[in-house]
């Protein structure tokens, strides 16, 4: 194993987490040297990653945008090429492509208590394809942002009888480039993000596509454009305009999930008048877009310009709300004992969760055992040093929290260099009543819940999804309190203080 070179901070994934990560290192730390390592062979983490047709965000982008960047296409609703595009360009007029490394995979790290430092174990691929190598790093920190779910496999539950289907079964995470799904039947199965998505953007080339959902999903027209934010922009300029844009659209959407939370009956009632609005008359809204769950409980589906409707008015797609029996020679059987012919059957089924892209953690020989942390201002693990993770707003744009926390980081990080000290824990209480870390009922969060972070029940140990309390927390507040436990390594010994007792707990 070919040994070491050392970094400050190692920053994990070149997504749109790790890019902003690397901005405010620079920005705000600028002596401070790092690296970061992805495991592919390109900038852009999800948006590089998935190449299904239509591929969009769901939120606007000038709240997924970064705050420092402001989003200057027509366009808030985007394609993940021009999402690309902007996050491309953000790593290039800010020099961070040279401290980007490819096809390195994170395998596992140690801490080690005595040198202040992680070791890393690192497989480093060829980009000739040759056999990958083990390599080492050593950091002071651990910045992850590879995101939440596996690169390398999306979900897919089982099918009976998917051997005897004679067509093509794709999963959108695994797209092949020579799809050809003209003329052909095509059956998309789930009814999230995902497959709104697909419908229309397939629908019209194919000859027909078919929506199966077991259970509908609230979905909601959006502009495409936003008026107010083109407006701004011309006014005021991309910079001005941005910024009040981003603050008109945040205090949009935390009021869009307030209501929908506070009033769920008067939120489910203006959701169907707005699909209804949108279907032609005599549809069955209630069978096919009425969830059983309240607004919110779950993510809801934006689709700009209402597209997703209107290939439902003009033929070219429709909706079946059944359950599947079995597959077939030629498509799906359904409970009902319809059956749906198919030449491609694509499973937008959803993702396998999977934090720090699956790399194991161990503290002085210690394993971390992920599912009895309990995450810190949302950003780190108590018992764990140095270490500290991005995870975005479950019910608002990701990017939100994520700023959030990288500026905290670098806060954090200048408290640690004005006090001597180079290491920090949180410690949590062992008798802590926890929940499970996202209150969230999508399935991809029920099927990990007992494999994460757990989260507490108030304070800082609460995984808080309300942009405006983490600006009072992270941007705000202070760096230390009666949680956290501040070190400094000197020849070998520890000198530690507990920051809820020092006289400058309000820095």
């Amino acid at each position: 194993m070919n040994h070491t070179e050392h970094v400050d901070v190692l920053i994990i994934g070149a997504g749109i987490s790790g890019i902003g990560a690397a901005y405010y290192l620079q920005r705000e730390q600028p002596g401070r040297s790092y690296a970061i390592l992805e495991a592919r062979g390109a900038t852009g983490g999800t948006w590089d990653l998935f190449r299904y047709p239509g591929i969009r965000s769901d939120s606007d982008l000038h709240t997924f945008g970064y705050e420092f960047k402001p989003w200057r296409d027509e366009h808030a609703i985007a394609t993940a090429d021009k999402i690309l595009a902007y996050l491309r360009e953000t790593v290039s007029e800010n020099g961070i492509d040279a401290h980007i490394r490819f096809h390195h995979k994170v395998l596992g790290a140690a801490w080690d208590s005595a040198r202040a430092a992680w070791t890393v174990d690192i497989e480093r691929a060829g980009d000739a394809g040759e056999d990958p190598e083990l390599i080492q790093l050593t950091a002071n920190w651990l910045f992850c942002g590879g995101g939440y779910y596996r690169y390398d496999q999306g979900y897919t539950p089982h099918f009976d009888g998917a051997d005897r289907f004679t067509g093509t079964i794709v999963h959108p995470q695994h797209w092949p480039e020579d799809l050809d799904y003209a003329g052909k039947k095509v059956v998309v199965i789930g009814s999230g993000a995902t497959a709104v998505t697909l419908i229309p953007a397939m629908a019209g080339t194919a000859a027909h596509v078919t929506m199966l959902q077991r259970s509908p999903t609230y979905v909601m027209p959006v502009p495409a454009k936003d008026s107010f934010a083109n407006t701004a922009k011309r006014l005021l300029g991309d910079e001005r305009g941005y910024a009040l844009t981003r603050r008109k659209n945040i205090l949009k959407q935390r009021g869009v999930y307030t209501f929908c939370q506070k009033y769920p009956r008067a939120a489910r009632a203006v959701i169907r008048w707005f699909n209804a609005r949108r279907l032609p008359d005599g549809y069955p809204v209630d069978e096919h877009f009425s969830p059983r769950y309240n607004p919110w409980d779950q993510r809801l589906c934006a689709v700009p310009d209402g597209d997703l409707f209107a290939v439902l008015g003009d033929g070219s797609a429709s909706v079946v709300t059944d359950r599947i029996a079995t597959f077939t020679e030629n498509g799906i059987l359904l409970e009902s004992g319809r059956e749906l012919d198919a030449d491609i059957i694509v499973t937008a089924t959803g993702l396998n969760v999977q934090l720090f892209g699956g790399m194991t953690l161990t503290v002085d020989g210690e394993p971390v055992d992920l599912p009895k942390t309990v995450a810190y201002k949302g950003m780190m693990l108590s018992g764990v040093p140095n270490f500290v993770f991005a995870f975005g707003y479950t019910n608002s744009s990701w990017t939100l929290k994520v700023g959030l926390l990288c500026e905290h980081f670098c806060r954090m990080l200048g408290y640690l260099d004005a006090h001597g000290y180079d290491t920090v824990r949180p410690i949590a209480d062992p008798g802590m009543e926890t929940l499970p870390l996202l209150d969230f009922a999508a399935g991809y969060v029920q099927r990990s819940a007992d494999e994460i972070p757990r989260q507490g029940l108030d304070g800082p140990w609460v995984m808080s999804m309300n942009y405006t309390y983490d600006t009072a927390l992270l941007r705000n507040g202070p760096v230390v309190d009666a949680n956290l436990k501040f070190e400094s390594s000197l020849a070998g010994e520890t000198r530690a203080e507990a920051a809820g007792v020092t006289a400058d707990s309000a820095v």
